[in-house]
């Protein structure tokens, strides 16, 4: 049994530890990048999805479950069928050296779409009382269950009052060999980036439609494995959305029993292979009870003055940045956005200019709305930036300070150390801007557990996804998560992220024309 520590450790990369490894990708075995059931019947919604037109950089710019100001005023439920399509659906066909290649609404590693979404519904829209599987290559909706679960959800969260109070909850899962296939044991920690950015799409859609929406990471975890007949050593649940509110869940007398299922699927490639070590970390992180996920969370407010990390030096070189007003941002719609964004592959070197650069980093950073932040607790990960081109900006390593939006200078940088620390990758080191988000995983396991490093990995996915969303929603720009030297990263921002490891990188700037 492995705690989250050691798990992160075991998963990190060094030039050393990737020199050892002795692995090929077997693509005769490559599995489908979705899940399929046999015999399930399916329930399709009625009409297109309906693209939102609240623009992305007001949809991404949210720190509680409550739409941002601009937002319209909903004229109904949340509409299940758009939320999924903007959140894992397909968005685009491309033909690619002869081949067409189909990309879902969310940046996943490696392309290989492992997580899914379920949602559990009362009355909401088209959808009659149940628990559906989302089919993100046919639009369509798996039926899992009739009848009305949400209040087996809202038990195991503890009666979170926005789980309680929702028409539909959405549970985000991965199924862990469609991801371990190329990345191995790594894939726990994809599972929290990619939910993450699949997450931030899905809670932008609910708020720019003008519905209440957060992420609710804190509940028992086997009653929703139950519920959705999983085997958490295939696939396991991630995180909770409640989407909307007024639509009370029924009392526990009236929420039918939850028999077994198991439903037949097709299998996802001819040999699976299995990685312990993955469903093991899940399940050192699983909570008991709603109770239990009751006390985590209070946990977070006794702690939050000493979880907040990386306390900017009173003597430190800082820059102050100037993002745009909500007036002159860019109006480009989150639904059009989302359907826009794509993965960047080549960088000009030449700069973006300042606000953009700030109005990217302060739209993507304002706070993930979760269920274990509130108050002073903003987060459990900082934010450093290698910045290469960005006009008036000298070039170095700053930490980045989300609220006050300033730059503080940590050291010089250059081009090829930014590539060596992405793998390698020289087109890290060409865009104009790295953004890697950091967390400190001994201080968060010690004092939040196990379940803490899920936070802290899904915090930084999330923030993740917005910063793609904040990049796209600007016509000239563009961006590409990456991954990275673990140890590298963190020498090379030490002693100033001294503790801190990386989480995710994400890198944008003009794409090469």
């Amino acid at each position: 049994m492995v705690d989250a520590r050691e798990y992160h450790e075991e998963t990190s990369y060094s030039p050393e530890r990737l020199r050892e490894m002795d692995f090929e990708l077997d693509e005769s075995n490559r599995p489908r990048p979705s899940k399929t059931y046999e015999d399930l019947s399916r329930f399709s919604p009625d009409g297109e999805p309906n693209q939102p037109e609240t623009p992305a950089l007001a949809a991404v710019a949210t720190d509680d479950a409550a739409p941002p100001p601009v937002a319209p005023t909903p004229d109904g439920d949340p509409d299940i069928g758009t939320l999924c399509h903007y959140a894992a659906g397909v968005t685009k066909e491309l033909e690619i050296r002869g081949e067409r290649h189909r990309f879902r609404a969310a940046a996943c590693t490696g392309k290989l779409y492992h997580v899914d979404l379920y949602a559990v519904t009362g009355d909401c829209g088209d959808f009659s009382p149940g628990v559906y599987h989302f089919d993100p290559d046919s639009g369509e909706f798996d039926v899992l269950r009739e009848g009305d679960y949400r209040g087996v959800l809202a038990a195991a969260s503890g009666d979170r009052p926005g789980v309680a109070d929702a028409p539909v909850t959405f549970v985000a899962t991965s199924e862990w060999w469609r991801n371990a296939w190329k990345y191995r044991d790594r894939t726990y920690r994809h599972a929290f980036w990619d939910s993450g950015t699949l997450l931030a799409n899905l809670l932008a859609v609910a708020h720019g439609g003008g519905h209440r929406a957060a992420v609710v990471a804190g509940f028992a975890d086997d009653p929703v494995v139950e519920l959705l007949g999983l085997d958490p050593d295939e696939e396991a649940p991630l995180e909770l959305v409640p989407v909307g509110s007024g639509s009370p869940v029924p009392d526990a007398a009236e929420t039918p029993d939850v028999d077994p299922i198991d439903p037949d699927e097709r299998p996802l490639s001819e040999n699976p292979v299995d990685y312990p070590l993955i469903a093991d970390a899940w399940r050192q992180s699983r909570l008991e009870s709603g109770d239990a996920a009751e006390s985590w969370r209070a946990n977070f407010a006794v702690e939050a003055a000493d979880a907040s990390l990386g306390e900017r030096a009173d003597d430190a070189e800082r820059t102050d940045l100037d993002p745009v007003d909500a007036d002159t941002a860019s109006a480009r719609p989150v639904g059009a956005t989302i359907e826009r964004r794509g993965s960047c592959r080549e960088y000009s070197h030449e700069p973006i200019s300042a606000r953009k650069f700030a109005t990217v980093m302060d739209r993507a950073t304002r706070g993930v709305p979760a269920d274990a932040f509130a108050g002073d607790l903003r987060g459990l990960v900082d934010c450093y930036c290698l910045v290469h081109a960005v006009s008036g900006i000298e070039p170095g390593v700053y930490e980045y300070h989300p609220g006050t939006d300033e730059l503080e200078r940590v050291r010089d940088t250059d081009r090829e150390t930014a590539g060596h620390l992405a793998l390698g990758q020289d087109v890290v080191g060409d865009a104009a801007v790295n953004v890697y988000l950091v967390a400190d995983v001994d201080a968060v396991v010690s004092e939040f557990g196990n379940r803490g490093y899920r936070l802290a990995q899904l915090e930084a996915g999330i923030v993740l996804g917005r910063l793609y969303l904040a990049t796209y929603a600007h016509r000239s720009l563009g961006g590409r998560g990456f991954t990275f030297f673990d140890t590298e990263v963190a020498e090379y921002l030490a002693p100033h992220a001294d503790g801190q490891t990386p989480m995710t990188l994400f890198a944008f700037g003009k794409p090469a024309e």
